[in-house]
Parts: C-alpha cells; structure tokens; sequence
C-alpha cells in the first residue's frame, strides 16, 4: 500500500509553519531532515519537516524560490463554531497573513486556507431554493463568514 500526504514547497520557513499548523490544530511535529553537505542550503539547516494534524501528514520542504502557492491548492477547514472560526482564522492570519474573500486566507508563507463553518454547506443546500440563495449571496459579500449573519441572510432577515 502506498503512503500519499501533501508536499508543501516553501521558500523557506517550512519549520515557522509547519510549528505554527501544529499549533493551531493540536498536532505533532513527527520529524525533521536537514540539509546535507553540497546541498541547496547551508549543511545542518532544515531541509524539511513532516508533521500530522487532524491524524493527516504533512511535509513542509524549504527548497528556496519556485512556484508561489496559488488556489489551485488550498486547505479546507470546517469549524462548528464561530469562535473556533475566529481562533483559527486569527491564528493562521497572524504575522502577515492577508484575507482574500467567502471565508478565504493566505497565511503568512502564502498558503490558501478555507475556513468554513459546518452549517454554511447546509444553508447552501437547504431544499428552499430561495433561503439557499440568500446565504449563498451573503456568502459571497463577506471575508471572514460570520455564522450568525448567514443564518441570517438565509431566514431572510
């Protein structure tokens, strides 16, 4: 059986957010590798660290300038509650991070998080065509998703 996780390119501070990810979802760093003689950095410094969140792993390389992430890639992260949005958001937004929009972020070494709370797939898919629509559409004004409003939106208030 074949073991498949995400490989993650940074052009460098693969070890800040591989620490931070492990963190903000209470997983583990599981191990480091470091660069070698005659390698593409200096020997002894980080080469990669694989880590596991959510029972899922991850490796994090810094393998110096290359592709830019982009949203053709992105983490999705469903919350139940609105302060367990907000820690999170907050969490991989700090330090640099930028809001995009419809409960989208870059976190501070560019990757593509969705943070996206467990009712708003039942308010898009309610059998009420119309209330479905109104949360989409308010969905689709906000960056941060605010629970309470989409509720909200969807009962037509």
């Amino acid at each position: 059986m074949h073991k498949i996780h995400p490989f993650l390119w940074f052009e460098s501070g693969a070890d800040e957010a591989a620490r931070r990810y492990v963190d903000v979802f209470s997983g583990s760093i599981v191990s480091e590798r470091l660069w070698g003689p005659g390698g593409a950095a200096p020997a002894g410094s980080l080469l990669s660290v694989h880590f596991e969140i959510d029972g899922r792993e991850y490796e994090a390389f810094n393998g110096g300038p290359h592709e830019a992430f982009n949203d053709s890639f992105s983490m999705a992260v469903e919350v139940d509650t609105q302060e367990e949005l907000d820690r999170i958001w907050d969490a991989l937004i700090e330090g640099g991070g930028k809001p995009v929009a419809c409960g989208w972020l870059n976190d501070p070494w560019g990757v593509r998080w969705q943070v996206t709370p467990t009712i708003l797939t039942e308010l898009m898919n309610d059998p009420d065509p119309e209330r479905a629509t109104r949360a989409t559409q308010a969905m689709l004004k906000m960056v941060k998703l605010d629970i309470t409003a989409l509720k909200a939106a969807a009962d037509g208030d």
